[in-house]
């Protein structure tokens, strides 16, 4: 759905509108960080900056990671596409010991039982897939429809 999204959303649009662009780009920055496992501080692909400060962070935002530049509608689905490759290769090297294994965010704010980031992870994503979609049918008119069974990965 996520994927379905950012694909709608149209070409001559997308410089224009930073919030559409921001909620895609926050999902798969923190859909690469917690698929990090073991853990590590931020190893997105794409760059990013720590807001300076809180007027620095676009109000509409909902954390405080800034990406380098806009990037391409593009460039955000190949980074989609390593997401869910990265995704394939940790469920498939899933145990049931590394499942009890702690996913722990460095400073404590955030610890998990691997399986427990996962489940956090997926519904981080479907609810911003949700998100987009609703930005998609408010400027847009339409939005793609629900996606019950993902095509192979």
């Amino acid at each position: 759905m996520l994927k379905n999204a950012i694909t709608a959303y149209p070409e001559d649009h997308w410089d224009n509108n930073r919030k559409f662009f921001y909620l895609a780009y926050h999902t798969l920055v923190f859909l690469d960080y917690y698929l990090t496992i073991p853990h590590k501080n931020h190893p997105a692909s794409l760059p990013f900056t720590l807001a300076a400060s809180e007027d620095e962070i676009d109000p509409d935002a909902l954390d405080d990671i800034m990406p380098n530049r806009i990037y391409s509608k593009n460039e955000l689905l190949d980074y989609l596409q390593l997401n869910r490759e990265k995704c394939r290769q940790v469920i498939s090297g899933l145990t049931e010991e590394s499942l009890e294994e702690r996913w722990i965010e460095d400073g404590g704010d955030m610890n998990y039982a691997v399986l427990e980031i996962l489940m956090y992870n997926m519904r981080h994503v479907q609810h911003h897939a949700a998100q987009l979609n609703m930005l998609l049918r408010r400027q847009m008119g339409s939005a793609p429809g629900w996606v019950a069974r993902v095509n192979k990965l």
